[in-house]
């Protein structure tokens, strides 16, 4: 809190009065970090097709995943999950959470319109594909913006989401 303090130019006083802790800053830095817009509304996913919805959201996705500071918020929250549970719950809270929940809506769609077969465990498809990408993004050397749009496209045409 220190370094932050120092760093923001201000008393160590003034950061504790607006965050109570390390982990309570750092949890709202992660938030707001990992907010992106064009996000599709619960409503959005209810009708249009999986295919709509990834392309409209699949070049910003693909930049955030190979941004320097997204790969290490990402390795620093799994490196810190055990000693700081409460940076992976907000992460989890804020960044996976939703996207499962929307996820899940686009392979129940691709489900229904038996572009995924009617016997697939979502949750599986979501951890491999999920599994897919944090591989890819946390790799010594990670794709550029390009190479990695394309296979989140083949990730999510493997899973049955795109043509």
């Amino acid at each position: 809190m220190e370094q932050i303090a120092k760093r923001a130019g201000v008393g160590k006083l003034t950061v504790y009065r607006r965050w109570s802790s390390k982990e309570e800053l750092l949890s709202r830095a992660i938030e707001m970090m990992v907010e992106e817009p064009g996000w599709p509304s619960n409503d959005e996913i209810r009708v249009a097709s999986p295919h709509e919805i990834l392309e409209r959201i699949l070049p910003a996705s693909a930049e955030m995943a190979v941004d320097p500071r997204f790969r290490a918020l990402v390795a620093r929250i799994l490196g810190s999950s055990v000693s700081h549970p409460s940076l992976m719950a907000t992460y989890w809270k804020h960044y996976v959470a939703p996207r499962r929940a929307a996820t899940s809506a686009l392979l129940e769609n691709a489900r229904r319109d038996r572009k995924v077969p009617v016997d697939a465990d979502v949750d599986v498809l979501m951890d491999m594909m999920a599994g897919a990408v944090l591989y890819r993004v946390l790799q010594p050397n990670p794709p550029d913006a390009r190479e990695m749009e394309r296979y989140l496209r083949e990730v999510y045409r493997v899973a049955g989401l795109l043509p």
